[in-house]
Formats: C-alpha cells, sequence, structure tokens
C-alpha cells in the first residue's frame, strides 16, 4: 500500500532471496487443517441441571429483561412480537427465543482468501484464532511498549506462518501511530493482506463494521459473501443484561451481510454476576441467548456464535483473574448449554495475568487452554499472546502459545491406531532388553509418533549451557526473528489491492480524524 493510506512496516534484513528460500525448507507454516475433537468431553452438568440453567435463563429472559439501548434494535422487538418495558427494556418469552435460536447454523464453512485454508467450523470443529485488542506490547528484545501499524503487520505475518493458528484476527495489537478513527480500516488491510487465512472484522462502531463489511466485499465480491462466511465479528455486551446501541449497530452490519458475530458477554464474576458459578452461567447464558435470537431478528438463518469473555474478580484488588477454578467450571457448563441449543460457541484461550513470560503466565495458559479444549469450544479466541489481562501481547508467548496450540491439537485428536498392528509386530522383533530405535517402524514413525516440542528445551543441562543457556523466553524471541526473516507475503491480485487502497483513501477523507466513534459523517 501506498502513499498517505499505509505506512510501510518495518524491513527486516532477510540476506536475499535464496536465504529466504532456506529459511523456508526449515519451517513448516503449512495451516493445520480445523481442529476435529476425538475425546470425550468433560460434562459436569447432568440433564436435569442442564435445563435447571436453562429455565433460570428464560426466567430472567422473561421477567427481568434485558435492556437494548437502541431504537432500532427496540422497533425491531416489537415488530417480532416481545414485549418492551420502560427505558428499552425487553422481556422475551422463551417460546419466541427458543423459536429464533433454532434458526442459527449448528455448523458452516469459513472461506478464507486462499481457498486451501477454508475452515469446516462447529459441531465438532474448531479453529485457533489469536488475541486481538492489546494497547501495549512486549518486541523482539522483550521491551513493552506502544505499537505500531508494522508491528501489527509482524504479528499478522507471524500467525500466518504459524501452523496451528487458523486466524489473522484482526488488531492483535492497537496501532499507536495511527489516529483511532482511521485505525480500523489499517487493520482490517493488514488482516486481509499479510496473510490468506481467515480474519475477524471491527465492531468499534456501526460505521466501522459497515466499512470493514464493504472491504470484504471488494477482497470476496459482495454476491460471494451473501452465502459464504469470510469474517467474524466480536459484539460484547454490558453486564449485567445491557445491550448498547454500538454494539447492536455493529451485529445488524455483519448479519445482514450474512457474517457470523460473536454474541459475547463480557464476565467478571463476581462484579457484575453474582458470585456463584452456577448463578453467573444462568445470568450470561440469558444475555447470550437475547443478542442470538436479535441475530435471526435481523436476519433469519445467518450465522452466530454464542460467546463469551470470562474472568473472576479479585476480591482483594478487584483485578480480573486468569487461569482460575471456576473459569475452567463455567466453560465446561456453557459448552454443555451451547450444545443444548445447538449452536457453535466461542471461548478465550491461553489467558494469563502476569506481567512478563513467567511460570505464572505459563500455568494460568496451560490451565485456561485444558479447559477450553476439553469444554468443546468452538473458536478459541486469544489463543496467542495474551498477557497481563490483555494489556499487552508479547511476541515471545505469541510463538510459544502457537505452539501450545499444536500440542493440544494433537493430544484432542485423540489416539491414533492406523498402525497398531505394525507397532506390536516390532514388539516380537525387538524382545525382552532390546531398544526400538533402530527398528523400520520407528525410522519411518518416529516424527509422528510423539510431537517434539521445538521452543521447548529437553536436552541435558550441558547442552544447554553450551548452547548459550537459554531460557524460553530468548528462544522464543529467536524462532519469532526466524519466522519473519522466513516470511514470504502471500500474493493479493493487483487490482483488489488497489481498490482496497483506495477504499480506505478515500474512507480517510471523509472520515474526521478526531471523530474516533462518531457516527454521523
Amino acid at each position: 500500500m501506498t502513499g498517505s493510506t499505509q505506512k510501510e512496516p518495518r524491513k527486516i534484513r532477510r540476506g536475499g532471496r535464496g536465504a529466504r528460500r532456506e529459511l523456508r525448507s526449515a519451517v513448516d507454516s503449512k495451516m493445520l487443517p480445523a481442529l476435529k475433537r476425538n475425546l470425550p468431553l468433560v460434562e459436569p452438568l447432568n440433564h436435569e441441571q442442564i435445563e435447571k440453567i436453562d429455565s433460570a435463563s428464560m426466567d430472567i429472559l422473561e421477567e427481568v429483561g434485558v435492556i437494548f439501548r437502541d431504537p432500532v434494535a427496540i422497533e425491531d422487538w416489537r415488530k417480532a412480537g416481545a414485549k418492551i418495558g420502560e427505558e428499552d427494556r425487553v422481556y422475551l418469552e422463551r417460546g419466541l427465543v427458543r423459536e429464533l435460536i433454532a434458526t442459527i447454523p449448528e455448523r458452516f464453512t469459513y472461506h478464507a482468501r486462499n481457498p486451501s485454508n477454508n475452515l469446516p467450523f462447529g459441531s465438532d470443529h474448531a479453529i485457533f484464532v489469536p488475541m486481538t485488542g492489546a494497547p501495549y506490547m512486549r518486541d523482539l528484545e522483550d521491551k513493552r511498549r506502544g505499537p505500531t501499524l508494522a508491528d501489527l503487520a509482524d504479528f499478522h505475518k507471524l500467525a500466518h506462518m504459524l501452523p496451528a493458528l487458523h486466524s489473522s484476527a484482526h488488531h492483535i495489537v492497537e496501532p499507536m501511530d495511527h489516529v483511532v478513527a482511521h485505525r480500523h480500516l489499517r487493520i482490517t488491510y493488514s488482516s486481509m493482506k499479510y496473510s490468506d487465512k481467515t480474519f475477524m472484522g471491527m465492531t468499534t462502531s456501526p460505521k466501522n463494521a459497515e466499512d470493514v463489511i464493504q472491504m470484504c466485499a471488494i477482497l470476496f465480491g459482495a454476491d460471494y459473501m451473501d452465502s459464504h462466511p469470510v469474517v467474524t465479528g466480536n459484539c460484547n455486551g454490558n453486564s449485567p443484561l445491557v445491550w448498547d446501541e454500538t454494539m447492536l449497530g455493529a451485529m445488524r452490519a455483519f448479519c445482514k451481510k450474512n457474517q457470523p458475530v460473536l454474541c459475547s458477554p463480557f464476565v467478571l464474576g463476581g462484579a457484575n454476576t453474582p458470585a456463584s458459578t452456577a448463578a453467573a452461567v444462568a445470568q450470561l447464558n440469558a444475555e447470550a441467548l437475547s443478542a442470538l435470537a436479535y441475530t435471526q431478528v435481523i436476519r433469519q438463518g445467518c450465522p452466530a456464535i454464542y460467546g463469551h469473555y470470562l474472568s473472576t474478580v479479585s476480591m482483594r484488588s478487584g483485578a480480573p483473574m486468569a487461569g482460575t477454578p471456576e473459569i475452567s467450571l463455567m466453560n465446561f457448563m456453557i459448552g454443555q448449554m451451547a450444545r443444548y441449543y445447538e449452536v457453535p460457541w466461542r471461548t478465550s484461550n491461553t489467558l494469563g495475568g502476569a506481567k512478563t513470560f513467567d511460570a505464572q503466565a505459563g500455568y494460568e495458559s496451560a490451565s485456561t487452554m485444558m479447559a477450553a479444549l476439553m469444554s468443546g469450544a468452538n473458536y478459541l479466541w486469544h489463543s496467542a499472546g495474551w498477557n497481563e489481562a490483555g494489556m499487552h501481547c508479547s511476541m515471545a508467548k505469541f510463538v510459544v502459545d502457537a505452539e501450545q496450540c499444536a500440542m493440544g491439537y494433537r493430544m484432542v485428536e485423540g489416539v491414533n491406531w492406523d498402525d497398531f498392528d505394525e507397532a506390536l509386530a516390532a514388539v516380537r522383533d525387538i524382545g525382552p532388553g532390546g531398544h526400538y530405535l533402530g527398528h523400520p517402524h520407528t525410522q519411518e514413525n518416529f516424527q509422528k509418533a510423539f510431537f517434539m516440542p521445538e521452543l521447548f528445551d529437553n536436552n541435558s543441562i550441558e547442552q544447554w549451557i553450551a548452547e548459550g543457556s537459554k531460557e524460553i523466553t530468548q528462544r522464543a524471541l529467536d524462532h519469532a526473528r526466524n519466522l519473519l526473516a522466513a516470511y514470504d507475503e502471500p500474493a493479493l491480485d493487483p487490482a483488489i489491492d488497489e481498490a482496497l487502497c483506495e477504499f480506505i483513501a478515500r474512507r480517510e477523507r471523509e472520515i474526521p480524524a478526531e471523530d474516533a466513534l462518531n457516527d454521523s459523517y
């Protein structure tokens, strides 16, 4: 992108085309297919308890109501037959809610600009999506600082290169060198240009969401989009029990064009929900159902995803916590509720509250990921880089998280029985007291039989010292540098690229730089 529309990313010395080719040969960047789960899920609720949560949520919708702070939504609900009370409070009869959510597709396919990166989604298929929204980053020197558009481009390149990541997301980090009012345009272009995987679209205002949809129409074609999901929006509720005009307007922009949105209550357990795991799930379930139902009022049959962001609050400080037991329990419960309603669902993955990439970050992230995988979530968001409660994205943690996702992927695929008989034959060949290292079956299968992490060090301490005594953060940063050096930009049709640049340039002229969230233009 040239001119005033895009600042060129920071150049990384690559050593020529031959050097890049050599690097690429050492880096396997082919994206893994969508994860197909073959392990039993953790389901703590029996059928009676599922119905108890459902009944409590429906009671909330019918008797307490949900505020839809948006005149368009209020009129839509009125036409749909909902009861409208004072101060935009909508009371939803359970029969209406069930009728509406029944039209949400249980599964669909995400379509990427590279068709080989298309992804079956929903039911027993899941995808890993990087974190988004960090106002700070820890860079290749592990320094905490404000990010730039060039840094965002580097994260999108890493997402493109890491096999377990299925999406380039959107604003993995906030490009602080560009005005807020124009960021959604630059962020969307970066997602599209530096990766040919699926991506997310900004929903920071209705107008911004409409801009994203128009850019997607340039990339894919408006008619194609009308029957093919290509981008994901996220709409956060204001717990307890409020949906605001900004999110609802953005939701309409996506749903009208048949693009999926995550309907995500923002849960701070004990602060904006009851201080009870089961009751918190009943509330957020009501919030999610009200938004899911509204997507079908907007356009019946459009894809939508049961969402949430889960955190519990420290009663000592009021700060959000990650990796706690109750968050895992809520994930297990929400997975059961989403399957009860036969809708796909989203959770958050590899969350950490640590200020550096330390043991706390690792423990919290591992606990979160295990629960996310065993709960059966379909859209595993924040799967790479999240630390400091989302305040920064760490380049080191980004690449290690992605490798952890690959390990989780391997586990959830389940046990491979394909070579069982051949492997048992090796037992007879070797017999008591021997070893298998030189056996033909081992030679043929050692690379795929057991996952071998690249970023964890399992060598002797003598070898570790001889190689520089590098701890995980340094190894991860070296790996990130190697990936960026090996990166080759996926080709984008020049005519489409030009049309995207022209659209961005026009919109930047039209949008006053100071009007970050002003929808009046």
